[in-house]
């Protein structure tokens, strides 16, 4: 898999010295990044290091207790500030209600805020399942018929139908064999050349980070220990980039 290079669109999110604890529990200590307009920038480490708290923080579901966001200038608690941007989440379990079937989970944002007819609905479910080799006969099928690697790409779908500027990824191979594990990341890719939407990816899956992004953070602990290309990561010293790159465990 290669990384689309193209970062015409999209929007630049910008993090500064983001700090969160819970209790005495410190999770982001002091976190800066800087991601690019339309790459796919993949926040690795592992399990317990802040990733999903961090998500969390760009998706509006936590506040920090000091330091702030940034979508292009406008810090993510400006009002309005989802009016102007428009943000997509690729969720962990994918998050399909399976009581709909996968074409009336994927129409759901256009269905409930009535923003198209019901013909157009359709297309537009039609056309983001082909983006992710999902056809007409997918469409009618409820989640509970769908393999783990057939979910995560129906909620990929879901996501674009938004037209997002930005996409964020939780986990995205979570609980997948490597062969579908590879065709997930296969589909974050071809997202991100379809739509040009930044595209911000956690994962502790060493092989997808390496296989899909444009630039790596690494962080431990609440910290961001490493920032830069994956060749760059590869090649770190870092005793903490060293540990986990070196340590064998398996997908969990």
């Amino acid at each position: 898999m290669t990384a689309s290079k193209s970062l015409e669109s999209g929007v630049a999110i910008r993090v500064r010295q983001l700090r969160k604890s819970f209790g005495s529990q410190v999770v982001l200590d002091g976190i800066d990044l800087d991601i690019q307009p339309g790459e796919i920038f993949v926040l690795m480490g592992p399990s317990g290091s802040g990733k999903s708290v961090l998500l969390r923080h760009l998706i509006g579901l936590e506040t920090s207790d000091s330091g702030e966001i940034l979508l292009n200038d406008t810090r993510i608690e400006d009002e309005g500030i989802r009016d102007r941007f428009r943000l997509a989440m690729v969720f962990q379990s994918g998050g399909l209600l399976n009581s709909l079937t996968v074409g009336e989970n994927v129409g759901l944002y256009l269905s409930e805020h009535r923003l198209k007819s019901a013909l157009e609905i359709e297309r537009i479910v039609q056309e983001k399942l082909a983006l992710v080799h999902l056809g007409p006969k997918d469409s009618l099928k409820y989640p509970s018929e769908l393999s783990g690697g057939m979910k995560k790409r129906v909620a990929i779908a879901r996501a674009l139908v938004m037209e997002p500027q930005v996409v964020l990824y939780d986990e995205p191979t979570s609980e997948l064999d490597p062969l579908v594990a590879v065709t997930v990341g296969r589909e974050i890719v071809r997202a991100n050349a379809v739509t040009h939407a930044t595209t911000l990816v956690v994962t502790h899956d060493r092989d997808l980070a390496f296989g899909i992004a444009n630039r790596i953070a690494f962080l431990s602990e609440g910290r961001i220990v490493a920032v830069g290309t994956p060749e760059a990561i590869r090649a770190s010293q870092d005793p903490l980039v060293r540990r986990f790159l070196s340590a064998d465990f398996t997908r969990d």
